[in-house]
């Protein structure tokens, strides 16, 4: 047997004042830092021992994800960044509150383009992009994404990065954020697409996978301070 840890990371500012972020890369409030430590301990207590880290290119997350790794005393692992598991790309909702944009489009629609499986929201029309991603090609930046998009592009890192070491029997850490892990959520546990809508991925609460050598999901626990 061996242990998927997911984690989504801790209060973002733009969770606090309700915003769109996606790949615009925003810091972690003191709350969502007090958040960390605490998913940090609440790990440590398990006494899981990881062989290597995994997250994206946003520092909501790679702060996350050092922070655990420094309470759970295994700073010293190895760190994967990829940008394959950045946030969902929210295109031009990007930065606006979810509320305004309630006001504007209506719930319903807002709540098809933030809940729905293959809805996109409204698209940028040239995507802005940072000196982070020059060392890929252009195309991998999106002007809008649905959560089916998301998945297309972090399924190939789940086959190639993180199978391949839970087949080794190494526990795996993954520091990332809702929308993503909830298409890796939906791929771990078969979720249909009508139903992915239910499913709700909280900050800094991780969810503990036991499965065996044939990935097949044997436990699930999520690990709360409540």
């Amino acid at each position: 047997m061996v242990k998927l840890v997911l984690l989504r990371h801790g209060q973002s500012a733009a969770n606090f004042s309700n915003t769109y972020t996606g790949w615009s890369d925003v810091p972690l409030t003191p709350e969502g830092l007090a958040q960390a430590h605490a998913a940090g301990r609440m790990l440590a207590a398990t006494g899981i021992a990881f062989g290597h880290v995994h997250t994206s290119l946003l520092q909501r997350a790679i702060m996350t994800a050092y922070v655990v790794q420094d309470e759970v005393g295994q700073n010293w692992l190895p760190i994967t960044k990829s940008w394959r598991l950045n946030e969902r790309h929210y295109g031009a909702l990007r930065g606006l509150n979810k509320d305004t944009t309630r006001a504007l489009f209506g719930q319903a629609q807002v709540a098809l383009w933030r809940r729905s499986y293959t809805a996109h929201p409204p698209l940028l029309g040239t995507p802005s992009r940072s000196r982070r991603y020059h060392a890929f090609p252009a195309s991998i930046v999106p002007r809008g994404e649905s959560l089916a998009d998301a998945s297309a592009r972090l399924m190939p890192y789940w086959a190639d990065e993180l199978a391949p070491r839970l087949r080794k029997g190494e526990n795996q850490l993954v520091v990332a954020h809702g929308s993503t892990l909830r298409a890796l959520i939906k791929a771990l546990e078969a979720i249909p697409d009508a139903a992915i809508d239910g499913v709700e991925v909280a900050n800094a609460q991780p969810l503990v996978y036991t499965l065996d050598n044939q990935l097949h999901i044997r436990d699930k626990q999520r690990l709360s301070g409540q």
